[in-house]
């Protein structure tokens, strides 16, 4: 499940087209909710108009009691297009004006007040004291209907047409419609027009990943911000392209490397399979005896000894190319250094070694084994700067604070050059052609770093005043 949902395709519709959709939809909604609104709003003051007015109608009417014969008051309030019903307290009732399926038809003609329509009866000059002194409104979409008790104790109760109210929604909702159509048209241009320019500096990224593409390597967008989307996005581009171009010059070096070192090992391994070749075809062809024939079985020997030793450096190098597998074990390293310096008389005699050691234990978790083919490659490299003849060093120091011991090959021979302190530790590298005679062959040096560095440690050329220091650090236990 999770290598599929890893291996998903992209959705790759159009951005651009999905985000005007989507502004668009918002749009629409705010319209239709702009719309809603405004019709629940208008439908409700137009509503409140004419409960407004029927109440000023019964406040006026209410100040004609008693002045005013209720069929004549009905008559009055009647002529502005309401049913009246007027119902005394001695039990008399008095309709006038239009009944109410007949105001659900609609208001009345051109006589009749619209909804806004604020007159009222004119009161006669003296107030008889009577007042509304309750009022209920009901009715329904069409009709509005105010029934309101007076102080002496009479009902009087009017209806007004809503059906007007309708109306006039469903024009507002005509041009709200049309309208919000109008803003539609016009926001979809704006949008589009935005998202294009917008989405621009993604045509951009697209263009310079094609350049690279096709060969453009050195193409780059740049972004003037990192802290945006699209900048977050260039810049994540911009670092995956340095890292792919990196990769692709590292894997051209390592194939160059290869080719060199494949060739520089063929070169090597042919001097010595060419002697011991030809002495072996002497040995066939000629009739030799005596010292010559020593000599000539003598060089078979050295030369098969030499090609033997490159050919398991090179098993050695390419078993540090591929991870060693490292047998640790607890050690004391100033047993190590010890045994390599009781090692060395044996096969340079004329070597002088010195050896400066701690008297207290050094312990470390190392292969032991590993290490001291380490330090015996570093006293090698010693020995054929010297030519054989010269002092080594072997000295023993350990850093507490950073948890490392480290050994110090100082040599008095002719030293390395500062840019050449890390080319040595390539493969097959020689400073000069002294070392060649010496029997090396530029390997010891890269399997001693490599042998280190499995351990968790390193070898470094230092800089001294006199010859050259090599120090193996190794995690101290």
């Amino acid at each position: 499940m999770r290598a599929r949902e890893a291996t998903a395709p992209l959705r790759s519709g159009s951005l651009r087209r999905r985000t005007i959709v989507a502004v668009l939809a918002v749009v629409a909604l705010l319209l239709v909710v702009l719309a809603v609104v405004v019709d629940l709003a208008l439908g409700a003051r137009l509503r409140g108009q004419i409960e407004e007015r029927l109440r000023d109608r019964a406040a006026a009417a209410a100040s004609l009691v008693g002045t005013v014969d209720d069929a004549d008051l009905a008559e009055r309030l009647s002529d502005q297009g309401l049913a009246v019903r007027i119902d005394s307290a001695g039990g008399g009732s008095v309709v006038a004006g239009p009944s109410p399926d007949q105001l659900r038809e609609g208001p009345p003609g051109p006589g009749g007040p619209g909804p806004g329509d604020r007159s009222e009866p004119s009161p006669s000059a003296s107030t008889n004291g009577v007042e509304v002194v309750a009022s209920a409104v009901s009715g329904d979409d069409q009709l509005v209907t105010l029934s309101s008790t007076l102080s002496d104790g009479s009902t009087l109760t009017l209806t007004a047409s809503a059906v007007g109210v309708g109306e006039t929604l469903v024009q507002v909702r005509w041009i709200v419609a049309v309208s919000s159509v109008g803003v539609l048209v016009l926001a979809a241009g704006a949008v589009t027009l935005a998202v294009r320019r917008s989405l621009q500096p993604l045509d951009q990224v697209s263009r310079v990943a094609r350049a690279i593409g096709a060969g453009e390597r050195e193409r780059r967008l740049r972004p003037t911000r990192s802290d945006t989307e699209i900048g977050r996005v260039a810049t994540a581009l911009d670092d995956m392209l340095d890292d792919v171009v990196g990769a692709e010059h590292a894997a051209r070096d390592a194939e160059a490397r290869l080719r060199a070192f494949l060739s520089d090992a063929a070169h090597e391994l042919r001097t010595p399979v060419a002697g011991i070749r030809a002495a072996a075809e002497t040995l066939v062809r000629a009739d030799l005896e005596g010292p010559d024939r020593e000599v000539l079985a003598a060089h078979v020997a050295r030369e098969a000894a030499r090609a033997s030793r490159l050919v398991d450096d090179l098993l050695t190098m390419a078993r540090v190319d591929r991870g060693l597998e490292l047998v640790r074990a607890r050690a004391d390293l100033r047993d190590l250094v010890r045994a390599e310096a009781r090692r060395v008389p044996l096969t340079h005699p004329s070597l002088t070694v010195r050896v400066d050691v701690p008297d207290t234990v050094m312990p470390v978790d190392v292969d032991v084994d590993r290490i001291a083919q380490v330090l015996s490659n570093l006293v090698e490299n010693a020995a054929r700067a010297t030519a054989g003849r010269g002092t080594v060093a072997l000295t023993l120091v350990r850093d507490t604070d950073a948890g490392t011991a480290t050994v110090r090959v100082t040599d008095d021979g002719p030293g390395v050059p500062a840019a050449e302190r890390e080319r040595i530790f390539d493969r097959l590298v020689r400073l000069d052609e002294g070392r060649e005679k010496a029997g090396g062959v530029g390997l010891g040096l890269p399997i001693a770093r490599g042998i280190a560095r499995a351990h968790g440690g390193d070898v470094r050329c230092v800089p001294v005043p006199v010859g050259a220091r090599f120090d193996v650090t190794l995690p101290a236990g």
